[in-house]
């Protein structure tokens, strides 16, 4: 069940599942429009995979009855619906032997704020089933996207969330997300915090510039950054064992000379941002120690963060 307003990209987003290769099924698709936008289904596409179109102009005809027959008529080995968003989705009656297996609502990024002051009630039936809602068209938008993530929230706390642009999906961390506290003093991170803060620094230094952080390190002293200077971070595996990196920023202390490589300490330590060779003439993010203990080895499992 494919549910959103019209022009919201729910054409667009059957057309791709529909080529997918693991979207295939080896019976036929029976595919119900409840409305026709200007992207069209590509003929060649429903044949190659096997899709008979229908259409239902008027909500009146789209009963329980009428899908019966359809289902009678092509004997499909499953159906998608391409619901319109103006019909009331509460009103729906599906025959008794159907079962939505995922209902997904689309949303058109750029016209969300008009669509949720006028007609929040049809958005809100919509929202309500869906296990996965897919903002696209967010290009341009910021912070915006964090307050339609709540407002959409509100309304179902279970669902996905995906916001997409022009290049494909969007992996921005909303504050709102953080796994800490940034009004915290100091801001306590633990394996995955500092995992979700060594990434978001990278795009909203902002949010961290003259707060403190604390959190276990491992040191590192690269040769090439002087004796002003170390990097406390944690090794972290991103996808597999075999990918395995040493994340961390430079640290201002004045003290370096009495760290070790590979030592483990608690640091504390305040973020700014500067422009320094190592970013490359670019602002990025600099720590200033505040305090440095040494610390006890954790377990070989707790050495090594993750995302996940």
């Amino acid at each position: 069940m494919i549910t959103g307003f019209l022009e919201s990209g729910k054409t667009e987003f059957i057309n791709y599942t529909l080529a997918q290769p693991y979207f295939q099924a080896k019976g036929t698709t029976l595919l119900i429009l409840c409305e026709e936008g200007e992207i069209e289904f590509d003929p060649e596409l429903l044949k190659a995979t096997r899709t008979i179109k229908e259409v239902i102009e008027n909500e009146e005809d789209f009963t329980a009855d009428k899908l019966a027959e359809l289902d009678k008529a092509y004997k499909p080995e499953r159906i998608i619906i391409e619901f319109n968003g103006m019909w009331n989705y509460k009103n729906i009656k599906l025959p008794w032997f159907w079962n939505i297996e995922q209902q997904i609502t689309t949303i058109d990024a750029s016209t969300f704020p008009m669509y949720y002051s006028n007609m929040k009630s049809l958005l809100n039936e919509m929202l309500k089933k869906s296990e996965l809602i897919i903002f696209n068209r967010c290009d341009g938008l910021g912070e915006e996207l964090a307050t339609y993530k709540r407002n959409v929230k509100a309304v179902n706390p279970k669902a996905d969330i995906v916001f997409e642009d022009a290049q494909g999906e969007i992996s921005q961390i909303f504050e709102a997300d953080l796994p800490f506290d940034l009004n915290s003093d100091p801001i306590e991170l633990d394996n995955y915090g500092y995992g979700i803060f060594f990434i978001d620094a990278m795009d909203h230094l902002d949010r961290y510039v003259g707060k403190k952080i604390r959190f276990l390190a491992q040191v590192m002293k690269p040769a090439e950054v002087g004796d002003k200077y170390f990097v406390p971070g944690r090794m972290a595996m991103t996808c597999c064992a075999e990918d395995m990196s040493f994340l961390g920023y430079l640290c201002r202390y004045d003290k370096v000379s009495e760290l070790n490589n590979r030592d483990w300490i608690t640091i504390t330590a305040k973020v700014g941002k500067e422009r320094l060779p190592e970013y490359e003439g670019n602002e990025g993010p600099v720590l200033e120690a505040i305090e440095v203990i040494p610390a006890k080895e954790p377990a070989p499992k707790d050495q090594v963060i993750s995302f996940s």
